[in-house]
């Protein structure tokens, strides 16, 4: 599994319409890891959860399997269309 498939993973099993979720990673600057994470507006909320502690929560499982891969300098961004 690679963290684009863990990413997908996570987020899939959050939302409402899990058909609409899409994940890409590319490599920045600098040897960065991109994830960006889109998903409906509707299910905005739930991914961010309360506070912005669920996206957090999502951001922190997937530097754990980042460094746990040897993926260094993993950045994540969610957005909506």
């Amino acid at each position: 599994m690679n963290i684009v498939e863990y990413a997908e993973f996570i987020v899939k099993n959050i939302v409402k319409q899990p058909d609409l979720v899409k994940v890409t990673s590319f490599t920045g600057d600098e040897d960065t890891t991109i994830v960006e994470i889109i998903v409906c507006e509707d299910d905005m909320g739930a991914v961010i959860g309360k506070e912005g502690k669920m996206a957090s929560s999502i951001r922190t499982l997937i530097q754990a399997f980042a460094y746990l891969n040897n993926i260094k300098n993993v950045k994540i961004n969610i957005d909506s269309f």
